[in-house]
């Protein structure tokens, strides 16, 4: 096939490689801001130029066939140089402009990131930003994200990764729980307290305790707890330590602010860290590209300025 007879189906074979991205009709439509009915209608037309069935249709998913993902394995680095080379041209303009798709956790989204993202679009107007919150892991390739804001201990090799800052984890309750059930002063008196458990990839049966200042010496503790409580946003937690149903941990940034000269909720076991919940630093991360557009740089700077002071504004109480 020549060039000439190959032009008008570049746009038609690049809705391809992002339907085979994202599998679905709705989200390829949405993405690329047509119809989901053109969008359908493009990829038949494409099957007739091809002559070849390319995309598996049931009335539950959208798949590809061994013929269209092979075109979609031999177009896909074509058009990631395309893009990247026509980001880098339009960087030279000067002024960053664009759209940023960005991914973050409910809560860190919610208390920290919406503010940074009105400050920074006060400063970039001609940047856009689309921000999805969710606790869900998010495959940013696929799913056609430029940027996620995570809490991890080791960010994936497969991206590049800026750290925001520092963050960890704390053991929290509400002084009215603590009068009527006592201060736990080791680990092991947790079991015979009411835990309120984060939902993730952990055995949210017990937790692991490791003494500060003895990482070296790897001195842990195991307990198994309970409660009658479990869910997979901190907030949720937040607003149940709040309110006296137990004890639970919490990444620093949930931790509720002071009032009235006393913080709500009460550090409990100061002297331990819980090991293997939420990461102890807040990374910016994209998939590796050999170009990093102009906007994502500058949103990216802009984090780091606003993230640089941590959260230790939201310091708890020591426990009495």
């Amino acid at each position: 096939m020549s060039s000439d007879q190959l032009s008008p189906l570049v746009a038609d074979l690049h809705l391809l490689t992002v339907l085979a991205a994202t599998r679905s009709f709705t989200e390829t439509a949405r993405r690329l801001g047509v119809s989901k009915a053109s969008a359908s209608m493009r990829i038949s037309e494409l099957e007739r130029a091809a002559g070849v069935m390319l995309v598996r249709r049931t009335t539950r998913s959208v798949g590809l066939t061994e013929a269209g993902q092979q075109l979609v394995n031999g177009m896909q680095p074509a058009f990631a140089r395309i893009s990247e080379s026509y980001s880098a041209v339009k960087d030279l303009v000067g002024t960053p402009r664009g759209l940023i798709r960005v991914t973050a956790p409910v809560a860190l989204g919610r208390q920290h990131l919406a503010p940074c993202v009105a400050a920074f679009l006060k400063r970039f107007p001609e940047i856009h930003i689309e921000l999805e919150l969710t606790d869900r892991f998010v495959n940013l390739a696929n799913e056609g994200f430029d940027l996620a804001i995570r809490h991890t201990n080791t960010p994936p090799d497969t991206h590049v990764a800026w750290v925001l800052c520092e963050t960890r984890s704390i053991l929290l309750a509400s002084p009215d729980y603590l009068a009527r059930r006592g201060v736990p002063t080791q680990p092991s008196e947790l079991a015979g307290h009411d835990c309120l458990l984060y939902l993730g990839n952990h055995n949210t049966g017990s937790w692991t305790f490791m003494r500060n200042g003895k990482r070296k010496s790897r001195e842990q503790v195991g307990v198994s707890i309970s409660g009658t409580l479990k869910a997979n946003n901190s907030e949720v937690l937040r607003e149940a330590l709040v309110a006296g149903l137990g004890i639970g941990l919490l990444p620093d940034f949930s931790v509720p602010p002071g009032g009235g000269g006393q913080a709500p909720l009460v550090h409990v076991l100061p002297d331990w860290q819980v090991q293997g919940f939420f990461g102890e630093r807040i990374y910016a991360l994209r998939p590796w590209s050999a170009q990093v557009p102009k906007a994502v740089q500058c949103f990216v700077e802009h984090l780091r300025e606003s993230f640089a002071r941590g959260f230790g504004a939201a310091q708890p109480a020591p426990a009495p």
